[in-house]
C-alpha cells in the first residue's frame, strides 16, 4: 500500500528545473508538488495533506532564497527542506540555509544522488514525534546506509511493524538489534504505548521470572512489596527480549506458556492477568545450534521466529560507513558534544577494519575521537593503531609524518552552531604560547624562536592574552 504522506513540494524560479526534478521524485515513488516562488505557495502548502519535505532552488534573489527558506520555518520549523545546488546560479547558500537543511543535492539531479538523501529524510522523519518535535537520536542510528543488506532490513521492518507478528531478530552482539526493534515500534500502531527491553542474559535465572511477571509482596525472601514485571509495563506496547539465547530452560517453558495463552501470573499470586503485549525478540546465539545441542526449545523458537530478520554485522556493510560516521557526529553536536571529520586515508582504513564489536564499537571510537580533537580533523595517524591500516600506511607519502603536515591536520572543523571565532583563535594562540614557553623553560626568546616569530612581537601577544613572562636575564 502507498504511503499517504508522500508529497514532495519543489519551489524553484525556473519551470524547466522544477519539471527535471518533479520528474525524477515521481520515479521514485512521490508526488511532486510544483511552484515557483512568486505564487502563493504558502496556501498552497497550508491546503495540501502530506507534504512530508520541501525541495529548495532558485527564487531570483539570495534576499528571495533566504525569505522562502524562512517562510518554510516560520510554517513548520520541523519540516525537511533539501536544497537545490545549481553550479550555473549566481545565489549561493547562506550560513543560516546550511544549518537550517537537512542536505543540499547538485543539479542536474540523478537517481543514485537523490536515494540517499530521501533514506536520510526517512530517518530525520522517524526521530520526530507527530508535532514534529525531535525524539532521541539514539534510538535510530545503525539503519542509516545504501547497502543492500541494510536495504533489506529496512525493507522487512516497514513490512512487519504495523502487523502483530513476532519478531525474532539474529545478529552479532552491538550490530544494532535493538536499534531495529525500536524501529518495528515506533513505526507500528503501537507507538505510543511502551517499548519495554530487558535483557535476558544480563539478569540471574532466579531472578528473571519476577523481573518478567513481577511478584506479590512476600513472595520470596526480600519481596518486601508488590512489583509489577515487564509483560505489565508493556502492556499495550512491545516487550523487546534481548539475548533471548541466553534464557535458561525452566524459564523458557514459562515463557512458551505466556505466549500460548496471553496470560501469566505474579510470583506468589494465582491470579492471572491478560498480557496484550507485543514480543520482539533478539540474540547473537544460533538458535538452530542450540536446539540441536538441548539449549533452546523447539517450541519456543517457533513461537518467536514468526518473523526473522537478519541484521547484518558492519564488516559485511563497509560502504555504509561514511554515512554512519556521520549520523554518529551528528548526533554528538546534537547533545553538545563536538564534532569532527576524518580525512580521506583515516576514512578508508576505517573500511579496512573487520568490526569485531560492529555499531557499538564505531560509536565508541568517533566519541573518544571527538573528545582527544574536539572539532578537529582526524587522520589516519590520529587512531588507535589497530584502526590504522598496514597498506593505507605503507602507501602514505613520508612527509606526511612532519610537523607541518601534522598542524595541518588538526586544522579545526567549523561546528554547525557557529563559533566565537575571535575567542577560538585566542585560545589557539594561546595554548600554543604555552607550549613553546613550557618547552623553553619560560625563556620567551627561546620560545619566540619555537614559534618562528620576533621575541617583542611574542611579549606583545602574551601582554594582549593576559600571560605573566616568567624569563630571567639570561633570556633577555
Amino acid at each position: 500500500m502507498a504511503e499517504v504522506n508522500n508529497k514532495v513540494m519543489i519551489i524553484d524560479t525556473s519551470s524547466k528545473v522544477r519539471n527535471h526534478v518533479a520528474a525524477v521524485i515521481e520515479f521514485m515513488g512521490y508526488e511532486p508538488i510544483s511552484v515557483s516562488e512568486t505564487e502563493n505557495w504558502q496556501a498552497r502548502y497550508v491546503k495540501t495533506d502530506g507534504i512530508i519535505m520541501i525541495v529548495l532552488g532558485e527564487c531570483g534573489t539570495g534576499k528571495g532564497l533566504l525569505a522562502v527558506f524562512r517562510g518554510i520555518k516560520e510554517i513548520d520549523a520541523y519540516l525537511p527542506i533539501i536544497l537545490l545546488n545549481d553550479p550555473e546560479a549566481k545565489t549561493r547558500f547562506s550560513n543560516e540555509l546550511d544549518i537550517g537543511s537537512i542536505a543540499s543535492i547538485d543539479l542536474p539531479l540523478r537517481y543514485q544522488k537523490l536515494e540517499p538523501v530521501l533514506q536520510q529524510i526517512k530517518l530525520y522523519r522517524q526521530t520526530r514525534h507527530e508535532d514534529g518535535s525531535p525524539r532521541s537520536m539514539e534510538l535510530f542510528r545503525s539503519l542509516g546506509g545504501t547497502s543492500k543488506p541494510i536495504k533489506r532490513v529496512r525493507r522487512m521492518v516497514d513490512k512487519v511493524a504495523d502487523t502483530e507478528a513476532n519478531v525474532l531478530i539474529m545478529g552479532d552482539s552491538g550490530s544494532g538489534k535493538e536499534v531495529v526493534a525500536r524501529n518495528i515500534h515506533y513505526q507500528s500502531s503501537r507507538r505510543n504505548k511502551p517499548f519495554v527491553p530487558i535483557n535476558c542474559g544480563a539478569i540471574p535465572s532466579e531472578l528473571l521470572e519476577s523481573e518478567l511477571f513481577g511478584h506479590e509482596k512476600g513472595a520470596f525472601t526480600g519481596a518486601i512489596s508488590a512489583r509489577q514485571g515487564r509483560f505489565e509495563m508493556a502492556e499495550g506496547g512491545t516487550l523487546f527480549l534481548d539475548e533471548i539465547g541466553d534464557m535458561s530452560l525452566p524459564m523458557q517453558v514459562k515463557l512458551l506458556r505466556v505466549l500460548q495463552e496471553r496470560t501469566f501470573e505474579r510470583v506468589g499470586s494465582n491470579k492471572s492477568i491478560t498480557a496484550d503485549v507485543r514480543i520482539v525478540a533478539a540474540t547473537h546465539v544460533d538458535l538452530d545450534e542450540a536446539i540441536e545441542t538441548g539449549r533452546f526449545r523447539e517450541d519456543l523458537f517457533y513461537r518467536l521466529n514468526v518473523f526473522p530478520i537478519e541484521m547484518p554485522a558492519l564488516r559485511d556493510r563497509t560502504e555504509d560507513l561514511p554515512m554512519l560516521i556521520s549520523d554518529l557526529i551528528e548526533r554528538l553536536e546534537h547533545e553538545g558534544s563536538s564534532g569532527l571529520s576524518l580525512t580521506q586515508s583515516a576514512a578508508e582504513s576505517l573500511a579496512q577494519y573487520s568490526w569485531p564489536g560492529n555499531v557499538r564499537e564505531l560509536a565508541n571510537l568517533i566519541e573518544r575521537l571527538s573528545i582527544l580533537y574536539p572539532n578537529g580533523v582526524v587522520d589516519i595517524h590520529d587512531m588507535p593503531e589497530k584502526y590504522q591500516a598496514k597498506t593505507i600506511m605503507e602507501a602514505l607519502p613520508n612527509e606526511d609524518s612532519g610537523v607541518e603536515s601534522d598542524m595541518h591536520l588538526r586544522m579545526p572543523r567549523l561546528p554547525k552552531s557557529g563559533v566565537d571565532l575571535k575567542g577560538h583563535v585566542n585560545s589557539i594562540e594561546l595554548s600554543l604560547i604555552k607550549q613553546a614557553l613550557d618547552e623553553s623553560n619560560g625563556v620567551v626568546a627561546h620560545a619566540a624562536k619555537r614559534l618562528n616569530m620576533g621575541r617583542t612581537t611574542l611579549v606583545e601577544k602574551m601582554r594582549k592574552l593576559g600571560m605573566q613572562r616568567k624569563e630571567t636575564a639570561s633570556g633577555i
